[in-house]
């Protein structure tokens, strides 16, 4: 067998992130490619098109989840999975998840070049819909296969135009079949830019990512009273706003009690929203996200008790309930061990840490032992048109990719 060391062409892996950053492209040079729209489809096409080319097996299942299977010496033998996904953010950058989908494809093309057969087969994967920006929640692709979420369930999410998955799966002609769902998994790798600053920090290429961290999103809705806001005296309002701002403040404020923890307030929806209408009501969303899902939970708790506490001594209206939850996930030793010793062959730097985000490599981590590689985001920014991952550190991950793959893909 030819040295693990083989590496992919720079050259054409570069030119294929090219293709890919023209579909959806957006004036200030990063992407709009939101799940099943109309430059989804183009880039599904695209990618169908390159399996094709690289004679694998192409199929996709009922979620949308596009597959290409390289064959194995060892025939019905479990697969290698790889993969990530290709939507992006409204406003998103041209590397994401994306990369782990080309990369892959590159690998692909690689071994097929070089003549070189693997003992299990292996499956490239563009999951559907990961981002959730489109439909919420995130993940769903990966999600439905490994059966975190019902079939009914996704098939009833709706957009902003009331338009559901399965309404839109079809209508860009990727409503597949359920007997072509991923199964008989032996790994699964994931290779994706950090999108936060450790790498960058630390000046290290390669991420080896130990797990995936836990989080909650809370719904909270703060109901006071509407009033004029000319006649009103202050002492006789019941503005919903005013303490939301310090509820919110709570949230920050708790993060520098618990080590570890991260809380975001990113969206807020005041009524009637009027300049001359006392605030009524309000709502507003909490992220929180931990690697300890004891510690969230704990922090979850403290917060309910404080946001509660708040309402009270404003004589308030307080609702608080948990619109989604994901434990944290550990990754198999026998993925991230593959992954430290491609670095080390390599002469890559790298570091261990976990993952702030969500990826489909958590949901797949039910099916089968997974890892996940992370490459350095200039200055931590993702999803975000000025997203940049430089091209010699995708170079350097997609090394560490193919390494990876043909270790865990031959006995």
């Amino acid at each position: 067998m030819k040295s693990l060391l083989l590496g992919v062409n720079k050259k054409r892996l570069l030119e294929t992130i090219k293709v890919s950053s023209s579909i959806g492209s957006s004036e200030k040079g990063g992407l709009n490619r939101l799940a099943l729209t109309e430059e989804d489809k183009m880039m599904r096409d695209v990618f169908v098109q390159w399996l094709h080319e690289e004679g694998l097996d192409v199929r996709f299942d009922d979620f949308g989840n596009i597959y290409g299977r390289r064959k194995g010496k060892i025939i019905d033998s479990p697969a290698v999975a790889v993969g990530s996904h290709l939507d992006t953010q409204p406003c998103g950058g041209r590397y994401d998840g994306i990369l782990g989908v080309l990369t892959a494809l590159e690998v692909i093309r690689v071994l097929n070049e070089n003549n070189i057969e693997t003992d299990y087969p292996i499956e490239i994967i563009n999951f559907t819909n990961e981002e959730g920006a489109r439909f919420a929640p995130p993940m769903l692709g990966s999600g439905g296969v490994s059966e975190e979420f019902t079939k009914d369930f996704i098939y009833s999410t709706m957009d902003d135009n009331e338009i559901s998955f399965q309404e839109a799966l079809r209508e860009i002609g990727y409503l597949g079949d359920r007997r072509h769902r991923l199964k008989n998994v032996r790994s699964f790798i994931e290779l994706h830019i950090e999108q936060g600053p450790i790498l960058g920090n630390e000046n290290k290429s390669i991420g080896i990512v130990e797990g995936i961290q836990g989080m909650s999103w809370l719904s909270v809705k703060v109901t006071g009273e509407t009033n004029h806001a000319g006649p009103t005296p202050m002492e006789n309002r019941k503005d919903a706003l005013v303490p939301s701002a310090k509820m919110i403040s709570k949230v920050n404020e708790i993060t520098k009690k618990i080590d570890g923890l991260k809380t975001t307030v990113g969206k807020v929806n005041v009524k009637p929203n009027v300049a001359n209408v006392i605030p009524g009501e309000v709502d507003f969303m909490i992220d929180i996200r931990h690697k300890d899902d004891e510690v969230r939970s704990y922090a979850i708790e403290r917060l309910k008790e404080q946001l509660s506490t708040i309402a009270l001594m404003n004589d308030l209206e307080v609702t608080i309930t948990t619109d989604w939850h994901s434990d944290a996930v550990r990754f198999s030793p026998v993925v991230t061990d593959a992954i430290k010793e491609a670095a080390d062959k390599w002469g890559y730097s790298s570091i261990k840490l976990f993952s702030g985000p969500g990826h489909d490599a958590k949901y797949m981590n039910k099916i089968a032992g997974s890892g996940m590689i992370f490459l350095p985001s200039i200055h931590g920014i993702s999803h975000n048109e000025d997203e940049l991952t430089l091209d010699d550190d995708i170079e350097k991950g997609a090394n560490v990719l193919l390494y990876v793959i043909r270790k865990l893909a031959n006995n």
